[in-house]
This record gives C-alpha cells, structure tokens and sequence, in this order.
C-alpha cells in the first residue's frame, strides 16, 4: 500500500440498522478519490458497535464497492474469541487483510499480547496489521516477535510514543532484513495528519485519513504537499484545518468518530447517526465543523479550481 489510507463510517439508518447502500455509495465514492486502501468497519467505522452478522454485510459490501481497485482491510478484535470470529467473517466477506483492534478492555503482559496476535492471525490466511495502541501496547521485544509470525505484514501506531515506536521500527526492521521480509508501518493517531511530520521523521510514511472520509481533496492534497516537501502548503493546511478539526474533536469523547460521520452526510451521502454510547454533534459544533471545512478547501482552492 501507498498513498493516503481510506477509513470509511459505516452508515446507520434513523432506526439504527446498517445502510448497506449508503456504505456502497460512501466507498466507491472514496475509493475514486484514490486511496492507497480501504479500512472498514474500524475505529472510525465504528467496529465496536457492530455484530458480525452486520459486520460480514458491511465488509462485503465494500470488497464489491472497491472493485479490486486498492486493497480491502477490516477491522478485528475484542476478545480472543470474538477476535478470531470476526476475521473469519472478513475472510468469507473477501477482505485482503484484518487490522488487529486492541483486545477487550484487560492489561496484558507482552507475552499475553504476542499470544493473542498469534491466535487470531491463525485464524485466517489473511495478512495482518497489528494495532498499537490502548490497552494493547508492544514492546521492541514483541513488535520483533509478531513481525515474525507468517501472516503479520504491518505495525500500525495509535500511542503517539515516537522515541518508542523509532526503536520498534528499528528493531523490526533489523529482525526481519535477512529474510527481506515485506513489512509496512502506519501512523494511526487521530487525525494522523497533525502528527505525520513527526512520523516520516523516523520512517513511518504511511497514515490513516479519517479526513478522507468526507474531505478527500484535503487529505490528498496535505498529503501530496508532504511528498513534495511543499513546507508552505503543509504549514497552511495545518493551521486552517487540521489543527481547527483537533481542537474540535478534543472537546468531547468520541468526537473523532462522530464528527467524521457528519461531515460525510454534509457532503452529500446520508450516514446516519453514530450509535451509543458515541453521540452526534451539537448543531453550534457541526456550524463550526462547517466553516473549518470551508477555510480548508480555502487553501487549496488553486488547485481546486484547476481540477474543474
């Protein structure tokens, strides 16, 4: 995978059933953007809300919606159990990978966590990204033990430790040259692309956009700006609406889930609302979700204007 990562909600309907065609519309919507890849039904779809009766139909429809086009990966985790039941239904749903979520609210020594990964990546023949972050925090030790399991292909970071991760991404990448083993890193923090400069730093190219989720010229073109080394366009982007969106998200729990959901029904797909114990913005949060969103495609309205 390269390029900007697609994370899409899963939308619900006012009853609070899942929208299968709305979620169709949403990802093939996206996926024309062009992402380097399809998350679904993770932290920003919402997987801790879902069965997996649901979830089976939210990963189908989005192997059909992509098409092929980027790889499908989709969420996985709570506990052991219910961890290994999800990727067998992602499996049979046709995804390409599983992103392992963190286990079900237990602290765990390394060698439990090593032990979980393990289990679930047995599961399936999928490949799996492993998720750092939470409850569920590896060591350089651990990171070095599941990089070697077959079907582990990614460390994905949630934690925001860049010393810590610097070392994981060293060790790893030490343990694994002499088998030349293909292995990718992730920034996984909310909102990655306030903390991406700090990441590419030591390495880590490749980030998640919940952004992207209803605004992908915005992630795509911060993103483009990294890779050109564009520090003008960068420095804007963050200060009109990255940096805005943060400060936004960060007044109530769960933000970084429900204000992404309704920025994808203001631009024009009908996601629903999120389900308990998340909330929805207020109508004065979602004015201001609003304007940060306008002086963001501010920024870039040059290029906007030239895509048109």
């Amino acid at each position: 995978m390269d390029g900007v990562l697609f994370f899409p909600v899963t939308p619900f309907t006012e009853d609070g059933d899942v929208d299968l065609t709305a979620l169709a519309e949403h990802v093939a919507k996206g996926v024309d953007a062009g992402p380097g890849g399809v998350f679904i039904a993770c932290g920003t779809g919402e997987f801790h809300a879902l069965e997996v009766r649901e979830f089976a139909g939210v990963v189908r429809t989005a192997v059909e919606a992509t098409g092929g086009r980027v790889p499908v990966y989709a969420g996985a985790g709570g506990s052991v159990a219910q961890a290994k039941a999800f990727a067998r239904a992602a499996a049979d749903a046709g995804a390409d990978g599983l992103l392992l979520l963190p286990p079900y609210l237990v602290t765990m020594p390394a060698a439990g966590l090593v032990a979980y990964t393990r289990e679930v990546a047995s599961a399936t023949d999928l490949p799996v990204i492993v998720y750092n972050r939470a409850n569920a925090r590896y060591t350089e030790a651990s990171a070095v033990e599941v990089a070697h399991i077959p079907t582990v292909v990614g460390f994905k970071d949630g934690t925001g430790d860049v010393d810590q991760v610097a070392r994981i991404v060293r060790a790893v990448t030490d343990a694994l040259a002499p088998s030349g083993k293909p292995f990718q890193f992730f920034n996984g923090l909310p909102t990655a692309e306030v903390s991406q400069q700090a990441y590419r730093a030591i390495g880590v190219t490749l980030y998640s956009s919940a952004t992207f989720a209803f605004a992908p010229e915005l992630a795509l073109a911060f993103y483009g700006a990294l890779e050109r080394s564009d520090e003008t366009q960068v420095a804007a982007l963050l200060r009109e609406f990255f940096h805005p969106l943060v400060r936004l998200r960060d007044t109530v729990p769960g933000y970084a889930v429900s204000l992404i959901k309704a920025g994808v029904t203001m631009e024009g797909i009908a996601a629903g609302p999120v389900r308990p114990p998340l909330i929805m913005p207020t109508p004065e949060d979602l004015a201001e979700l609003t304007r940060i969103i306008a002086a963001g495609r501010a920024v870039i309205a040059d290029e906007l204007a030239a895509v048109r």
